[in-house]
């Protein structure tokens, strides 16, 4: 890292940028859905006047030393909707989270070679066509005057920094102002613009998708016509990285560090060619000299990826980054085939905000549209126990529970809507050709559903199997009692499941053959489910937040589990197993089949620092990844943290700014987090690489 880095990073880092920012209530900005509503304007043209009036109001910062530019100096995006119209659309509407674009993968691509220029000419001739109905030219002219107000906030940049004496800054902004990228550094400038650019139109997890693959024919050129030095071009590249670093906090999520700045390294392509180059390699070395939690880093591997690229991936860990996290392309690919994408397109696959597997370009996916929880599916069935002569007798119950449940949540699936998104359509592949919104949907137009707390579930099920069906240790209304009161004057009960009982981790038949019957069962109750978007529905093993929120209210279960304890978080084991290692886990954790809950969720492994004490211990993790990818794992994520570090940065969280812990799908900074999540983190059990 040279010197003009590290001053940028410490800047950044310290916040001291912010001096700039200023509030909607400032700028007169907090009415604009009132004036939208008595223009009477249609919800696409809101988005794109409010657009326009945000990128106007944006005063051009350029730091010392920056340059790759573009600092929010807004602090929020105002709501398109009065209150009253909003309430109204919620009543008539199923509303996925803030019911805006969000958790897909843009065509950068296209937009950085070609330019904004030949955009609007696309944009041009197809107004041409004379069956184009109102609403379709409305979202085309919509676009057209969103690439306008990009490239007037572009050109008071450019004059901005020809006043600060900056001309090559203000050369580059003026070139990619209406042409494509012609140089690293301009492909660099321009894909800051439109990921900023997506950000003030209130789009939120905005992915970087490849990023390796399109940028690759920049830099393997500008290398190869000596027009910039390897070493010039890792500066340009740290920098872009530390652009993502500078607006993050107001990026929306469930917590700070949640933004969903998520970027996919490597991968096969339609030919089964490994494709990690140069710049792949570059961005991971990036990462590790910034140390800072954006952009998060994924790396698409499978049996055959050399094991210098896990061990590349584990220096990351090492240090505590909470990423790289895996996908393995041996499960992912022939997964999505599965689920009826095409071969082509899973091949080019990418990960949402945390770990969810999304089509760049061509998906309007929505990979976190709800959550089941598998434990609570068990703990329901619990009662009616006395009815099953089998263990075979009670899983069908169980399983009946599960397709109940998945019903129930497909059927308020419906009637959705989505505010649309102008500027974000332009970055989407055939929305111009079809003169549609992609809020209105795309080539694929999946859900994705969670499934929580399947190492609960399967312990549950097991100890059930063990200590009520074969040896009868447990009768019905004893077992009864016991959940209803919580253990309580049946602790002998809670430490016999809790200790005894089989546990999914520790690598027994017994019960890892229940996870997978389980996990088959729910993506099973998916079978034939479609959406309104003529969509199918895809199971997953992670949890988001819900392992916090399916935990809350869920009482007691079989498994030894008090009432309210936690759950793990994502495709994990119970955080009260006896352990017997990593490799156990990985072990009981791919005997499923992973392509079965394709979409996504990673088994999660918490390492504590003190295990990084040589290279070697590297290479072990380095090794250990590797054997979960060829042992059939679909996706991995590892935590490197210190115990009594955290303990004391819940004292002393001035002292620990700089703490970074994996969550669930996502690195944030330790002290600002939420207690509940501060301590389900420092609650996972550390594993050691002997």
């Amino acid at each position: 890292m040279n010197t003009r880095i590290k001053e940028l990073r410490d800047y950044i880092f310290n916040n001291k940028h912010h001096q700039y920012r200023r509030s909607l209530e400032e700028l007169d900005l907090n009415g604009v859905n009132k004036l939208f509503s008595e223009k009477g304007l249609s919800d696409v043209e809101r988005s794109q006047q409010c657009l326009a009036m945000l990128l106007e109001k944006e005063v051009p910062v350029i730091l010392k030393g920056e340059r790759i530019v573009a600092t929010r100096t807004i602090s929020d995006v105002p709501p398109i909707y009065t209150e009253e119209e909003w309430r109204g659309i919620t009543e008539k509407h199923f509303i996925h989270e803030r019911g805006t674009v969000s958790n897909i993968c843009p065509n950068y691509e296209d937009t950085i070679k070609s330019g904004f220029a030949k955009r609007k000419d696309e944009i041009q001739e197809r107004l041409k066509d004379s069956s184009l109905l109102e609403g379709e030219k409305t979202f085309l002219d919509t676009v057209y005057k969103s690439i306008e107000s990009v490239q007037k906030f572009i050109d008071v940049y450019a004059d901005h920094a020809a006043s600060l004496g900056e001309e090559e800054t203000s050369e580059v902004l003026r070139n990619i102002k209406d042409k494509g990228a012609s140089s690293f550094r301009e492909a660099l400038q321009l894909m800051r613009i439109l990921h900023f650019t997506l950000w003030e139109s209130g789009n939120y997890h905005n992915t970087f998708g490849r990023f390796d693959q399109y940028m690759y024919p920049y830099f393997k050129n500008d290398i190869a016509t000596g027009k910039l030095t390897e070493d010039e071009a890792f500066d340009l590249l740290e920098e872009f990285f530390l652009s993502c670093n500078k607006d993050s906090d107001l990026y929306p999520g469930i917590q700070q560090g949640d933004n969903g700045q998520s970027m996919v390294l490597g991968g096969v392509n339609a030919a089964g060619e490994d494709q990690f180059n140069e710049l792949s390699e570059m961005c991971l070395k990036a990462s590790y000299e910034l140390n800072l939690i954006d952009p998060k880093i994924n790396i698409r591997v499978n049996s055959n990826t050399p094991l210098e690229i896990f061990e590349k991936g584990s220096e990351l860990t090492k240090i505590g980054l909470g990423f790289p996290q895996y996908s393995n392309d041996d499960i992912v690919i022939p997964g999505l085939v599965r689920k009826g994408y095409s071969h082509e397109d899973a091949c080019d696959y990418a990960v949402a905000a945390c770990w969810e597997f999304i089509i760049p370009k061509l998906g309007m996916d929505i990979p976190n549209i709800d959550a089941l929880s598998l434990a609570e599916c068990v703990l329901n069935s619990v009662p009616r126990l006395d009815l099953c002569n089998t263990y075979e007798e009670f899983y069908g119950i169980v399983e009946g529970e599960i397709q109940n449940k998945i019903d129930a949540m497909c059927e308020k699936h419906k009637n959705i809507y989505i505010e649309p998104s102008p500027f974000l359509s332009l970055l989407m592949s055939d929305t111009i050709k079809n003169a549609k919104d992609i809020s209105q949907g795309a080539k694929y137009n999946n859900y994705g559903i969670h499934g929580t707390g399947i190492a609960t579930a399967a312990d549950s099920m097991a100890a059930l199997k063990k200590y009520y069906f074969e040896s009868r240790e447990l009768g019905y209304e004893e077992l009864m009692e016991a959940l209803k009161n919580d253990y309580k004057g049946y602790e002998e009960i809670q430490k016999k499941l809790r200790l005894e009982a089989p546990k999914m981790g520790q690598d027994e038949d017994y019960v890892d053959s229940i996870s997978g019957d389980l996990l088959n069962s729910f993506d099973k109750a998916l079978e034939n489910k479609k959406n309104e978007r003529d969509g199918i529905y895809r199971a997953g093993t992670g949890t988001a937040l819900f392992y916090i929120n399916h935990s809350t209210g869920l009482t007691a279960t079989p498994d030894g589990r008090a009432a309210g304890e936690v759950i793990p978080a994502n495709y994990s084991p119970s955080l009260f197993m006896k352990q017997k290692g990593p490799v156990s886990v990985i072990k009981s954790f791919t005997k499923p089949d992973l392509k079965n809950t394709i979409n996504g969720g990673p088994l999660t492994l918490e390492f504590d620092e003190s295990v990084f004490n040589n290279q070697e211990s590297v290479s072990k993790l380095a090794m250990l990844v590797h054997f979960y990818i060829i042992r059939g794992g679909h996706q991995i994520q590892l935590n490197t943290i210190n115990r009594e570090k955290l303990i004391d940065a819940k004292i002393h969280p001035e002292l620990y700014r700089n703490l970074i812990v994996r969550v669930w799908g996502w690195s944030g900074y330790f002290v600002e987090l939420d207690e509940v999540y501060q301590d389900h983190v420092i609650a996972r059990y550390e594993y050691s690489l002997a």
